[in-house]
């Protein structure tokens, strides 16, 4: 379970530093590195994923039970 979400929260990160450097300078950094191969769709789909199961872990539960220290 702990690799899933830290698995997950890397895939948030990449999302959301491509997003911001989208945003900002219009220059989409998943596509760079993984178009040519393309890729592509199939980061966006597990970046998509990994957005839905940190709904889950975090709002859905009360609190996500892989941070919360035993």
């Amino acid at each position: 379970m702990k690799a899933l979400h830290i698995t997950t929260m890397t895939l948030l990160w990449v999302g959301g530093i491509n997003w911001g450097l989208v945003g900002l300078f219009n220059f989409n950094l998943v596509d760079t590195i993984f178009g040519g191969f393309g890729l592509t769709n199939i980061v966006y789909i597990l970046v998509g994923l990994a957005a839905v199961y940190g709904i889950y872990a975090h709002m859905m539960t009360d609190e996500c039970r892989v941070c919360k220290p035993k």
